[in-house]
């Protein structure tokens, strides 16, 4: 059904383009801007809507000119920023709105972080002001002490607590003042990168990137007024609080905000609310698959989803078991400028770029060394290009055409950081080109695949080992739910050992996994080590972090978790105990081969 070309696929990528075309040449209409249009043609009818807030289109432009109004009365200069605090909810998208159209900058900041991570991200975007809901305040106030700014608070909601602000009773709704004239160049958003290898970075997202989004998928998506577009991925998010409520509005449909994913009650909410949309990231559809027969699961109006990280193995089973009339995946980053869309719905790619649009969105795939991370350079000093099929790093090429809004690379609020992301003389002299970090594979066909997170490779016995590519293959057999796989490091050996955390549905048959990994697997591919989870832990955007695992390593001290390792003497995967740790880590256990080369 999703294997064949979609026969709209043109009349897709014409509407997208004749969405996104008038973006730079009407420096002064910004989303904000158009929300007001809508909501002069939409009125009353529904805009953002959660179980907690309706808001229609005028509502939601009133909103958004109260906060606009509370911005200019504090003096927010253009370019000063805000920090927003918030869970998912309609009033989140009023805000940052209203901020933006007078020219603030809002730092859309993880709601589930703690300490001093939260802090770091707070100080990223150096806040004149940090507007936190009230259910979130005891968290962000255990966090200022590790604050090196010192934004106002102001509260959102109720709170007992007297001595702070709140911004309720601050939204004047008087006429707006004379605000200063934004433009599609002035920056509009701080997003962060997720930190799932590391402490976040702030983005920097224009006004022009984020009508982009917007319109793109707007086109992509041929959104309708009479849809109706569900979104539970967290509004922090580039996907969940621009691109899904932006596409949904600027097609004149609705948008319902969940305040997270649950699989539980996923089916009951998109047959509840009537959607024909709904956008997911990453591993989301895998945990519906692997979830319990819900009776609304087929018994839905859906005609297509959107969105990134669907992995080939989960895409002919989610479609058929769910009745999904079509995918449209995509590859795209928040910072980067290479976007891919997966029109046609063929499984497992996440795009291609038709030769229409080639001049408009250059992207290649060069080689890189596996030691250092960075690209491969030939004798002349110019990268080297990817053959088929080779896999290699996405980077997309910085055009100095100011109307090509896509291909804009904006950086981060550090500069060190956004140097790092550009190279230059790539194939000629003065060029200069964005890595993406991403090893992406081009078949002959010109559909790209993801390989991996350069960073997330790593080499065993003399061989580049994927853990995409391992985990790929570990949740094809029956009775593994997830898996998050890294290298760790093992006394006397080269290089760094396979490991898998996993999580099962079913008990670990060791015999099984070994039988499994032995046919699906390269010998150098295959987990050393493996541990049994309860859980593992994901970002907000349901991306396995490691941290925690890889310091962890396969030290039965560190964890009450099952550990195991396979013995290559006995051919059969071990318990790991402490004995067994001890003699790995002395070099004395035979069915380990150590000084691997």
């Amino acid at each position: 059904m999703s294997g064949t070309p979609h026969p709209s696929a043109a009349k897709a990528w014409s509407r997208a383009l004749a969405l996104t075309a008038p973006i730079a040449r009407q420096p002064a209409r910004t989303l904000p801007v158009v929300i007001d249009e809508l909501a002069a043609r939409h009125g009353a009818a529904p805009a953002v809507v959660s179980e907690r807030e309706w808001l229609s289109f005028a509502e939601l432009a009133g909103r958004s000119h109260r906060y606009a109004q509370w911005a200019l009365a504090e003096g927010l200069d253009r370019g000063g920023s805000v920090a927003l605090i918030m869970p998912n909810r309609p009033e989140y998208l009023a805000i940052w709105l209203g901020i933006t159209r007078v020219g603030g900058i809002v730092a859309l900041i993880n709601s589930e972080l703690r300490g001093a991570a939260l802090a770091h991200c707070i100080d990223a975007a150096a806040p004149a002001h940090l507007i936190v809901d009230a259910e979130l305040l005891d968290r962000v106030n255990a966090a200022r002490r590790d604050l090196v700014g010192a934004p106002c608070l102001w509260v959102h909601g109720a709170t007992a607590d007297p001595p702070y602000q709140r911004i309720d009773d601050r939204l004047d709704p008087s006429a707006p003042g004379v605000a200063p004239r934004v433009t599609v160049r002035d920056r509009a958003l701080y997003v962060y990168t997720s930190g799932s290898t590391g402490l976040p970075k702030a983005a920097v997202v224009s006004h022009g990137r984020v009508m982009q989004w917007a319109h793109w998928f707007a086109g992509l998506m041929d959104v309708r007024p009479e849809d109706r577009s569900y979104s539970c991925l967290p509004m922090f998010h580039s996907v969940g609080g621009v691109v899904a409520p932006g596409a949904a509005l600027v097609g004149g449909a609705s948008v319902v905000i969940a305040p997270r994913f649950s699989a539980r009650r996923f089916w009951e909410e998109i047959v509840g609310w009537d959607c024909t949309l709904f956008h997911y990231i990453g591993e989301l559809c895998r945990y519906l698959v692997n979830s319990d027969p819900h009776p609304c699961e087929a018994d839905h109006r859906l005609r297509l989803c959107c969105g990134n990280g669907m992995r080939h193995d989960v895409w002919n089973a989610f479609v058929q078991r769910f009745r999904i009339p079509r995918v449209l995946e995509f590859y795209a980053s928040t910072e980067g400028n290479v976007s891919l869309a997966n029109v046609e719905g063929m499984p497992g790619a996440i795009g291609r770029i038709p030769p229409f649009l080639a001049h408009r969105a250059p992207a290649a795939l060069v080689r890189h060394d596996e030691q250092t991370g960075a690209p491969l350079r030939d004798g002349r000093g110019r990268c080297v290009p990817c053959a088929v099929d080779e896999p290699g790093e996405a980077i997309g090429r910085l055009d100095r055409d100011p109307l090509n809004v896509g291909s804009w690379f904006e950086g981060y609020t550090d500069d060190e950081a956004s140097r790092q992301r550009v190279l230059r003389d790539v194939f000629e002299p003065g060029d200069a080109w964005c890595r993406t970090g991403d090893r992406l594979r081009r078949d002959r066909r010109g559909y790209f695949y993801f390989v991996d997170r350069i960073g997330d490779t790593f080499r065993w016995k003399g061989e580049n080992v994927s853990t995409t590519e391992v985990e790929n293959a570990l949740c094809r057999m029956p009775g593994i739910s997830a898996a998050a796989v890294y290298g760790v490091e093992v006394p006397a050996t080269e290089g760094r050992a396979g490991m898998a955390a996993i999580t099962v549905s079913t008990p670990f048959d060791p015999v099984a996994f070994r039988s499994h990994v032995g046919a699906a697997l390269a010998p150098w591919a295959r987990p050393l080590f493996v541990r049994i989870c309860a859980s593992l832990a994901a970002t907000a955007t349901f991306k396995h972090t490691t941290l925690a695992l890889i310091r962890d390593g396969y030290n039965p001290a560190r964890t009450a978790d099952q550990l195991y390792v396979d013995d290559g003497e006995r051919q059969r995967y071990v318990l790991l105990d402490p004995s067994t740790y001890d003699r790995i880590q002395s070099g004395r256990f035979p069915g380990l081969h150590y000084a691997c080369t």
